[in-house]
Parts: C-alpha cells; sequence; structure tokens
C-alpha cells in the first residue's frame, strides 16, 4: 500500500514537470517574436535568418556528438530536406523577420497561431487527408480573427484596402510553415528528429550564403549592439534549440495530442511581453482577435480527433 501511495505521487510529480517543463518552452517561443523586434533593427532579414540557424544548427551538431548521433544521410533524402529548409527556415523566417519590420509582435504571434489551420486545409488539398466537417465552425472563427488583426477591426480598412503589409508579409510566412509541415509528413519517421532539424538548419544556412554576401555584413557587423547580438543568441538557442527539446521531451511523454495544446498559449504570452517589454498597446479588437483564433484553433485539433477515433 505504501508502496503504491509512493508510486502514485511520483507519478504526480512527474507529471506536473511535464507540464510545467512545456510552459517554459512555450515561453522560450513567445520570447522570438520579441527578440525579433530587437534584432531586426540590426540586422538585414537574411544574415538574421543565417545568424540564427548557424548558432542553432552548431548547438545541435555539438548535441549529436556527444549523444553519438549517425550524422549519415541517404541521398534521396537531400532534396526534401533542402525543400523542408526552403520553406521552413528561409521562406518562413525571411518573412517572419520582414513582417516584424512593419507590424507589432503581438500582431505576428497572434496570426502566427493560425498554423494549425492552415496546415489543416493544406493536408486535405495536397495530402487527400480528410477534412473533418466539425473543424469548419473553429476554421471560420480563426479566419474571422485573423480579419480582425489585419483590419484592426475597423471597416474603413476593407474600405480603403489600405492593409498593414506586415501582417500581409505574416500571412505569406505562415503558408510557407505550413507547406513546411505537408513536407515535413513525407519524412518524420525514417529520419531521427534531431539529425532531421540539424540538417534542415544545415541547409538553411547554406542557402543563404549568397544573400548574407549580397547584404555585406561589414556594413552593418561593426554597428551591431550586444542588444542585438543578444536577442539573436536567444531565438537560436532558447527559442530554436532549448524549446525544440523540450517539446521533443514533451511529445515522448504526455503525447503530441496535449503538447500542441500548449502551443496556443504563445500568442497570450508574446501579448504579455509585448506590452511590458516593448510597451506594445494590447487593444480590445486583438484580444477578441487572439481568443477567437485560439478557440479555432481547438475546436479544429478537437475534431480530428473525433475524425479520428471514428
Amino acid at each position: 500500500m505504501e508502496t503504491e501511495i509512493v508510486s502514485s505521487n511520483k507519478n504526480k510529480i512527474k507529471e506536473i514537470i511535464d507540464k510545467n517543463l512545456m510552459v517554459i518552452a512555450t515561453l522560450f517561443f513567445s520570447g522570438a517574436f520579441i527578440a525579433g523586434k530587437f534584432s531586426i533593427v540590426e540586422f538585414p532579414v537574411f544574415s538574421l535568418t543565417f545568424f540564427r540557424f548557424l548558432i542553432a544548427a552548431t548547438i545541435l551538431f555539438l548535441i549529436m556528438l556527444k549523444r553519438g548521433e549517425d550524422l549519415t544521410l541517404e541521398k534521396s533524402d537531400i532534396p526534401k530536406i533542402i525543400l523542408l529548409s526552403l520553406l521552413g527556415m528561409v521562406g518562413y523566417h525571411v518573412l517572419f523577420f520582414t513582417a516584424l519590420k512593419y507590424t507589432s509582435s503581438v500582431n505576428t504571434s497572434l496570426i502566427a497561431a493560425m498554423n494549425p489551420i492552415i496546415t489543416t486545409i493544406m493536408a486535405s488539398l495536397f495530402l487527400k487527408e480528410k477534412f473533418p466537417k466539425k473543424a469548419i465552425g473553429g476554421i471560420i472563427t480563426s479566419f474571422l480573427g485573423v480579419a480582425m488583426i489585419v483590419t484592426n477591426g475597423s471597416i474603413d480598412v476593407i474600405k480603403s484596402m489600405n492593409f498593414n503589409i506586415g501582417d500581409i508579409y505574416m500571412l505569406f510566412a505562415i503558408l510557407s510553415f505550413s507547406l513546411y509541415f505537408i513536407v515535413l509528413k513525407g519524412i518524420v519517421g525514417r529520419i531521427v528528429s534531431i539529425k532531421l532539424t540539424f540538417y534542415v538548419f544545415l541547409f538553411c544556412v547554406i542557402l543563404l550564403i549568397p544573400m548574407v554576401i549580397y547584404e555585406n555584413p561589414m556594413s552593418y557587423l561593426p554597428k551591431t549592439t550586444l542588444k542585438g547580438w543578444g536577442s539573436l543568441v536567444y531565438m537560436s538557442v532558447f527559442a530554436s534549440v532549448i524549446a525544440y527539446l523540450i517539446q521533443l521531451i514533451s511529445v515522448k511523454r504526455i503525447g503530441p495530442a496535449k503538447t500542441s495544446l500548449y502551443i496556443n498559449l504563445v500568442p497570450l504570452f508574446s501579448m504579455i511581453m509585448a506590452y511590458f517589454i516593448l510597451g506594445e498597446i494590447i487593444t480590445l479588437p486583438k484580444i477578441l482577435a487572439g481568443a477567437m483564433i485560439i478557440s479555432g484553433v481547438i475546436i479544429t485539433l478537437k475534431s480530428k480527433k473525433i475524425e479520428i477515433k471514428k
């Protein structure tokens, strides 16, 4: 009896730790939207993406060496990994950092929350996955939330077509990242996750070399401050490597479904951080939009689980 109580208490403690770990990962992911605002002032977009993943790839390489991971790669997998790099790292991050030049970190994080919705639509179009009918309500709710962000709750913006270009860039960024997930489904089971991520990061770095040369590093590096480098290192170490590794642990311990629900906290945490760190104004339309997007995502994810059970 005593052994059972101890075992039960241990399981409860383990569950609490697992949940708190994912909250930490979510905080790190959220912080990327704030750090991006600081670093985009000091780095051009291609160079910022390049340095972020150069640092992250180096750290992952060292972790893999220490763990004795097999670094070999099948030649047949290289084209797909290059495509993953183009869509999920180069495409998404260049568009994301460009968006941050013109719009708030709150807007980008709220629009980014649409990723599961767009991926669901893409999967039904390109992978012929069954589209859950019960997800339609969630999708419409989320799209209305995005519309509220882009228009800032004003009908005049639609009449004049005077949209914030940063919000449009972020919409294209999410489209690129959703396509990344579609390609990822065809390769994810065949390569160890950490190795796949390392090579996606590595190819991203290689692909960006010509653009980094074009941006002429010597024109901005001598003027780059500790704040700029600190923000970049934060995105590389905490938002890319540590948060990713925590997410892997979480998927193993509490499952992908519960883990994915924590990602819905990113816009909320980003909004709070943006208010206190960047002094961004949190308007009622943004709060309503965030609630609509997150609600829509949860409805969609739940409806997908229902369809799978059936």
